[in-house]
């Protein structure tokens, strides 16, 4: 599991490669688009609109 964080609000939930996909389950339920690797050494970001990443 990987975490992800929100960089509209800082929600953290899990990538989609976890049971719960909870990075995706909040874009979904809020509207937040841009997630960030939370995880150390990592700074990739995700936008779900788009399926971009930067």
């Amino acid at each position: 599991m990987h975490l992800r964080r929100c960089l509209d609000c800082g929600h953290i939930g899990c990538c989609d490669s976890s049971p719960g996909k909870h990075a995706s389950s909040h874009f979904r339920m809020v509207g937040h688009p841009v997630m960030q690797s939370f995880e150390p050494g990592e700074d990739w970001r995700w936008c779900f609109t788009d399926n971009t990443m930067g």
